[in-house]
């Protein structure tokens, strides 16, 4: 065993010292973000190279039926085969015994990796940047509300109760004291991100009831992706030790607003680290520009991955911290593309547009598609919008099925994505859109029982 533990991490070094390593969670991200895999001995761990899980997973809707995407060869259910990444090993420390989770990539059976396991997805964008000399940095910030424990779905979602006694507030955003209703569940996030050796960059209240930020410094686009996919984990179990629930629904409440994971961009040139947002007379470069152009073109495409269910949409509301176009603004919050108050070595690109409900790895690698090719295809932003983007008009998909339907017809991004990425991806969310309109809605009961 000693063998395999000498590649780990520091910090799952640090958290098994002087312990007995029980058990290995092998796990994989599946289209919606879930943790797919299996938990295994640490003895057993210690010997296999790798394990196998049917490539259906990645054809699961969120509800746990099925789209039809296995392709010619028909639903058989073959297996992969995947392959841990020792550099995402950590922590387990909600678990009662000394736990490690490990990452696996996903190949088929001729080594190559599956085109639409969602990190591959994000490894190619990735991949296609430095094939052009350019290094991707990204920022993730998540939002997410702390609710009241809800076993009924049919009754709507309230805030926590929190330290005082009393139920969340709103309108409290950046409030101290909001936080410090929250204290309990937030020194165990602390801890249990510490364990795992993710540095928290700040936490923050929000304007929703119960709503917290958090930021994350900026790095490579896979090691932040992951560390997302892992903090929705370790949140949700730092809030059910506390009697609630942490909800990443991009619009859980009603009159109150969505939870965004807005993405900050920059470039680096690989060899001097240099920002290539900023030229030598710290000026904004036409890569800079191109990328935004990109996002403003392509976005719409896109919208469909980084906003992936019907209740994505409900998020997109006039005035309620979430944007409705993809105008672009200096330090304008109101505007889908935001560019914020940095010196030059810092110059970046702020996303607005994906939700908390997205897949980081497919959320990050849709917002990067969209620069890439507005980088490859030069293309010039529209004006800086000045004032209130609220005034403007919106330019977004409303609904679900609309940007699917966009994002079908988008063969220049599905090139990036990856072309059998975008065929399982629109053939699952298809199908799990379909679900959905077979469901009668409470308002749909009330209003239309006995008035049509």
């Amino acid at each position: 065993m000693a063998e395999w533990t000498d590649k780990l991490p520091q910090a799952a070094v640090a958290y098994l010292e002087g312990k007995r390593l029980d058990e290995v969670e092998c796990i994989v991200p599946d289209l919606p973000g879930i943790a797919r895999g299996k938990a295994v001995p640490a003895s057993k761990f210690a010997r296999q190279e790798y394990f196998h899980l049917p490539d259906s997973i990645f054809f699961q809707t969120i509800t746990g039926e099925w789209g039809e995407a296995a392709g010619d060869e028909g639903f058989i259910e073959k297996d992969m085969i995947l392959r841990p990444d020792m550099a995402t090993a950590t922590a387990a420390p909600w678990t009662g015994d000394w736990t490690l989770q490990v990452i696996h990539d996903a190949y088929d059976r001729h080594g190559q990796p599956v085109e639409y396991s969602p990190r591959n997805v994000l490894k190619r964008v990735v991949q296609l940047y430095r094939d052009q000399g350019w290094e991707p940095v990204v920022a993730p910030e998540m939002e997410f509300f702390l609710v009241a424990r809800n076993l009924d779905p049919a009754r709507e979602i309230e805030p926590m109760i929190g330290r005082s006694g009393r139920p969340a507030a709103a309108r409290q955003a950046y409030s101290m004291t909001a936080v410090d209703e929250f204290g309990p569940v937030i020194d165990d996030i602390y801890d249990f991100a510490e364990a795992q050796g993710f540095e928290i960059d700040g936490i923050t209240q929000e304007g929703g009831a119960g709503q917290l930020e958090i930021n994350l410094l900026h790095g490579d686009p896979v090691q932040l992706a992951d560390e997302v996919f892992y903090f929705k984990r370790l949140i949700r179990e730092a809030a059910m030790r506390h009697n609630c629930y942490a909800t990443f629904m991009a619009k859980p409440i009603e009159d109150e607003p969505g939870s965004a994971m807005h993405i900050h961009h920059s470039i680096l040139d690989p060899a001097t680290g240099k920002n290539l947002f900023s030229d030598d007379n710290n000026d904004e470069t036409d890569l800079f520009r191109h990328f935004i152009a990109g996002l403003q073109t392509q976005m719409p495409n896109a919208l469909a991955v980084i906003a992936p269910y019907v209740n994505s949409y409900r998020r997109y509301v006039k005035d309620h911290a979430a944007p409705i176009n993809l105008e672009w603004g200096r330090d304008n919050r109101t505007t889908g593309i935001r560019v914020p108050l940095s010196s030059p070595a810092s110059r970046r690109v702020e996303n607005r547009l994906a939700g908390m409900d997205c897949n980081p790895y497919l959320a990050i690698a849709a917002s990067l598609a969209c620069g890439y090719l507005g980088m490859m295809d030069r293309l010039e932003p529209k004006e800086e919008f000045m004032g209130d983007a609220y005034d403007g008009e919106g330019d977004i998909p409303r609904v679900l099925g609309e940007a699917l339907d966009l994002f079908e017809e988008a063969t220049e991004l599905h090139t990036v994505l990856g072309p059998e990425f975008a065929r399982v991806y629109s053939i699952v969310k298809r199908a799990e859109y379909d679900e959905f309109l077979q469901v009668i809605s409470p308002w749909e009961r009330e209003h239309l029982l006995l008035n049509v």
